[in-house]
């Protein structure tokens, strides 16, 4: 009967097999959708724009200068509070890379007079969700290769 002490109305489900240390299978692919969803919609509203080749392309590849300084600035940061040396010039460059990344976009944006202003409000959110995403999504696999390596 309902209310029994004996009756378990919420079965608890089988607990998910990982390793110490090692993000879950829901926060993985949480960071992987959002990689998918940001740099997917940057890359199709950017398809989609009424733009000149030549201005897609600066905005392309401030995407993807966005991206590789943001996980290289992220596994600098890390390699030096596990006590792993880097140099002073490779973490500086990986600072001074994702500043340049972020501060072109903001004036690419700022500076678009064919663009209306929901576009680059688009563009900003996407490019930075981009940047958290590949972030976590950097740290994830580093998680988990030091998880699998500690068996």
């Amino acid at each position: 009967m309902l209310g029994d002490k004996n009756e378990d109305l919420f079965p608890e489900k089988p607990r998910e097999k990982r390793r110490l240390g090692e993000p879950t299978a829901a926060f993985k692919g949480a960071a992987w959708g959002a990689l998918l969803i940001g740099v997917s919609s940057y890359l199709i509203g950017l398809y989609n724009a009424a733009m000149e080749l030549n201005e897609k392309g600066y905005y392309i590849a401030l995407l993807i200068l966005g991206l590789y300084s943001a996980v290289s600035l992220q596994k600098a940061v890390r390699d030096r509070d596990e006590g792993i040396r880097v140099t002073n010039l490779y973490y500086g460059i990986s600072w001074f890379a994702l500043i340049a990344a972020i501060s072109l976009m903001a004036i690419g944006l700022f500076n678009a007079g064919s663009i209306i202003l929901s576009e680059k409000g688009f563009y900003g959110i996407s490019f930075i969700l981009s940047l958290f995403a590949v972030v976590t999504v950097q740290k994830n696999v580093r998680d988990t290769e030091e998880a699998n390596q500690d068996k």
